[in-house]
């Protein structure tokens, strides 16, 4: 297996004005680490897994395999391998000739092709499959090929580019599974990109945020959900969404949101001033005595739990909250109080603002530091 290191990697496109794709990208990929690459469309994901393949030439930094730099060695020689988004698998061959596509190229003798492919498909539990072509499998059985074609030339470590995406959402499920499986049976270095946060949460060892500008936050998928470092990554993290509302920190250490005061730090001194607050909608619970007040404008109901829109005075936007059990009625007054030591508070650049006494780095397992000039790499 192999240890990846970026190490101010940047990717500009040229032109009258030069654009940035990503810049000072700096984080290392341990041996045998499952690390994703997560944030929304367009924020340089995607080219900078093809950047750590050798398909995407850097424009600046360096990127190092096992310690040798590798920023001018052609793709075949860097030892890795990539799954895309599309299958590419070549309609007119055998499940057993695409996977053994690879070897065969590399000339490796037949005999040692068959017992590795066999071997493949007895790991991924398609060795029924062998003998028919792609037009013939089903979707995540096509992902199982084209994942089985990767593992057959044992790579000092596998990229995967949104493998998931083509997928319905109960082949995503099974598929993470089969993903998370493999990666603790063959202890590969494992660099996924995604969008969807859920596959993030459920899959990493670490999670790398990119957004707009660059690297937001690394970390392990928990300390991102319980402690992000600013409002992108907040915002981004967990299913629901975050609610993201303004606010003013008083100098007592309340906070105003609305025309609700909620307790946060009493009794630290400090500068009062506009925050943006965050609450997580499974982190609101209802109470007769609820500090946040307001009225049900609409229930979604998902069976086991329902997600309430809470409106609340002086909010621009409803709050979500998720309830377990029976819902409250529609058009009904509420009130609800957040779990004390879960409120999320951010300054006015968008940073996270600590609770005195607590160390910035508390509960995260992997250590780092940023690559982003004014966002710190969690660690």
């Amino acid at each position: 297996m192999a240890t990846i290191a970026l190490q101010g990697v940047g990717k500009t496109y040229p032109g009258k004005e030069s654009h940035y794709i990503q810049r000072n990208v700096d984080f290392t990929i341990a041996d045998g680490e499952f690390v994703v690459l997560v944030g929304p469309s367009g924020c340089g994901k995607s080219t900078l897994l093809r950047m750590i393949a050798g398909l995407e030439d850097i424009s600046e930094g360096d990127i190092r395999i096992d310690g040798e730099r590798v920023n001018d060695t052609p793709p075949a020689q860097r030892g890795l391998s990539m799954v895309f988004q599309s299958y590419a698998l070549y309609a007119h061959m055998s499940v057993f000739e695409n996977i053994a596509f690879g070897l065969k190229l590399a000339r490796v003798p037949r005999a040692e092709i068959k017992v590795a492919v066999h071997a493949v498909a007895k790991m991924l539990q398609m060795e029924h499959l062998l003998d028919r072509r792609p037009p013939q499998l089903s979707g995540g059985q096509r992902q199982r090929v084209a994942i089985g074609r990767a593992i057959v030339r044992k790579p000092r470590a596998f990229l995967f580019d949104e493998p998931l995406s083509n997928l319905d959402a109960a082949l995503r499920a099974d598929m993470r599974v089969e993903i998370a499986r493999l990666h603790k049976q063959l202890g590969a270095t494992m660099v996924y990109v995604t969008h969807d946060q859920v596959e993030a949460m459920t899959l990493a060892d670490r999670i790398v945020v990119l957004g707009p500008a660059g690297v937001q936050q690394i970390g392990a998928p928990m300390f991102l959900y319980e402690r992000p470092a600013n409002v992108f990554v907040a915002g981004f993290i967990g299913s629901p969404k975050m609610n993201l509302v303004p606010g003013t920190l008083d100098t007592a250490g309340g906070l105003q949101v609305g025309g609700c005061r909620l307790p946060w730090r009493e009794g630290a001194a400090g500068e009062a001033g506009h925050v943006t607050v965050g609450m997580r909608p499974e982190h609101l619970v209802p109470r007769p005595d609820g500090a946040i007040r307001g009225e049900v404008l609409l229930v979604e109901r998902l069976g086991a739990e329902s997600y309430v829109h809470l409106a609340v005075p002086g909010l621009d936007k409803p709050l979500m909250v998720v309830v377990q059990g029976e819902p409250p009625a529609a058009r009904s007054a509420w009130a609800v109080s957040p779990v004390p030591g879960t409120l999320h508070v951010f300054d006015s650049a968008g940073l996270r603002i600590e609770v005195p006494g607590t160390a910035a780095s508390a509960g995260n397992a992997f250590g780092s530091t940023a690559g982003t000039a004014g966002i710190s790499e969690v660690a």
